[in-house]
């Protein structure tokens, strides 16, 4: 369950790494938030030279060569962090060539508390926020995972000792049939405080594999990502927030023509600029699915890094973008194509909503509460009662005696009493049940003046009643022919003598002779 979703585009910010001596064919117009690369054409080139000379980028903001680490993260991280307390998927990630300044802006420098990065000002401002939302209950786990040559590894892993790449648990990837895709061998790890956070940050970073180029000495050869999974629970109710924040430090993409590596570095520029180009290709569906054209299909599982990235790529996700680039003359054309990526991403729309369910534990727990309740107001309204067993025996023997008393009684206004808990009435309706069944169980029987029959009851009982109303017609039939005899005596006219029947069976008959000899009375 969540909130509708909204279309939001990837934001991009360009930093400028600083340099000694910049070129001075990159014009930075920090108002407008453009850079403009004006390249002079080569002459050894001849006359026929269509070389492009100009070159014109726009982005969200441009953070320049004198922006400190503080600055860096209200521009560009701030907002992804709130988004994320508030259950809304956030991702940044930077990009850029070799020695462009990509590590240092997320992670951070190891020397200076000043410069510290995206991560660690991130897991401090959490931390900072969810101290002060007291009204919600907040979990916060972590992962870090790093993408070498292709291959996923769990830099978190604490149960070996590490000694080298290989000896971390490789991470593989499955897919459920919704789409969603599940780390296997990836750990989590519950992060209480900010310094729980920022442990499990030193210990990655301290697994990661970095070496020696011509571009940096101490340069990322992988990629990783660093999550926090934060989860929020307002009081008093059952919806849950779940979010994800995504930091993402790319390995940087670098001209082996220009480099001249080879063995094991050759080998990991190799892998590094296929996924950065795999990447692109996604960059690229995603720009003409935009555009319209329909039918597009979205490479993500070219490799690894993008089907992990799927979510922050054209799903739902707020995702910022970081290009970094330097402006010396030899790194121009590197700064170029690192500005024309940033613009493609700029074109790809994401989905963002509220990440927010039910969670069955609360409802649960509420429910059972509720229930809990409700059985202490009926205690109190059978006049603080315990709970007691079932009813025995003997209680269902007089409530069967008293709910058949209350069927013969014919009496209107009879009432019927068996106790004001609901387990007396469920009693009360399964005798009820038992005696309709049973034709009536001998309920009414003193009632049936037309039929004769007992209905299956008391046959006994039955023909006493009956002998006692045979018995009070005979008496009736007697006062009868006492008038009728007194009559018949007195001498009227056509007094024949009168034949009177004398059987229970002619009473009809008689009583109709009784009304004619009245009459001619």
């Amino acid at each position: 369950m969540g909130k509708p979703a909204a279309s939001s585009s990837i934001d991009i910010y360009l930093r400028l790494r600083p340099v000694a001596r910049p070129s001075n064919f990159v014009e930075v117009d920090p108002d407008d938030q453009k850079i403009a690369f004006n390249i002079p054409r080569e002459l050894a080139a001849g006359y026929v030279n269509n070389q492009r000379e100009n070159y014109e980028f726009h982005f969200n903001g441009i953070i320049g060569m004198e922006a400190k680490q503080d600055e860096v993260f209200e521009r560009v991280a701030r907002p992804a962090c709130l988004g994320s307390l508030e259950g809304i998927n956030s991702t940044i990630f930077a990009y850029g060539q070799t020695g462009s300044g990509k590590t240092f802006t997320i992670t951070g420098g190891p020397e200076r508390y000043v410069d510290r990065g995206i991560i660690p000002r991130s897991i401090s401002m959490i931390f900072t926020e969810l101290s002060s939302r007291t009204d919600s209950q907040f979990s916060v786990h972590i992962s870090y995972l790093e993408i070498y040559n292709d291959t996923g590894y769990d830099l978190l892993d604490p149960n070996r000792d590490v000694k080298m790449l290989e000896d971390l648990p490789k991470v593989s990837m499955l897919e459920d049939e919704d789409g969603n895709i599940h780390m296997r061998n990836l750990s989590m790890h519950r992060a209480q405080t900010e310094e729980d956070a920022l442990n499990l940050l030193f210990l990655g970073d301290t697994n990661r594999t970095i070496s020696e180029t011509p571009m940096n000495m101490a340069s990322s050869r992988s990629h990783c990502i660093f999550t926090l999974n934060i989860e929020a629970r307002e009081g008093g109710k059952d919806i849950v927030k779940r979010s994800k924040l995504n930091l993402v430090d790319l390995a940087g993409s670098e001209r082996v023509s220009k480099t001249n590596v080879d063995g094991t570095t050759l080998a990991e520029a190799k892998y590094i600029n296929l996924s950065l180009h795999y990447l692109e290709q996604v960059i690229i569906a995603l720009q003409e699915k935009s555009m319209g054209k329909s039918g597009r299909h979205i490479p993500y599982r070219n490799s690894m890094m993008t089907t992990v990235l799927r979510d922050s790529l054209g799903g739902n996700c707020k995702t910022t973008m970081i290009a970094t680039v330097t402006t010396r003359n030899d790194q121009i054309d590197e700064s170029i194509s690192t500005c024309r990526f940033a613009q493609r991403v700029a074109m790809v729309s994401n989905k963002v909503m509220v990440n927010e369910e039910l969670d069955p534990t609360l409802v649960i727990r509420r429910l059972k509460a509720e229930i809990k309740d409700l059985k202490e107001e009926i205690r109190i309204l059978n006049g603080g009662e315990e709970e007691r067993g079932p009813l025995t025996p003997d209680e269902l023997a007089r409530m069967r005696d008293t709910i058949v008393a209350y069927c013969q009684d014919p009496h209107p206004e009879a009432a019927l009493s068996i106790g004001g808990t609901m387990m007396f009435i469920k009693a009360a309706f399964q005798i009820f049940k038992e005696l309709a069944n049973k034709g009536g169980g001998g309920v009414g029987s003193g009632g049936d003046k037309s039929g004769g029959g007992s209905g299956g009851g008391d046959d006994s009982d039955t023909i006493r009643k009956l002998k006692l109303q045979v018995q009070h017609r005979d008496n009736e039939i007697g006062i009868l022919v006492s008038m009728l005899k007194k009559l018949h005596g007195g001498g009227k006219e056509g007094g024949a003598p009168l034949a009177l029947p004398t059987s229970l069976g002619n009473a009809p008959a008689l009583a109709a002779a009784a009304r004619s000899g009245a009459s001619r009375a």
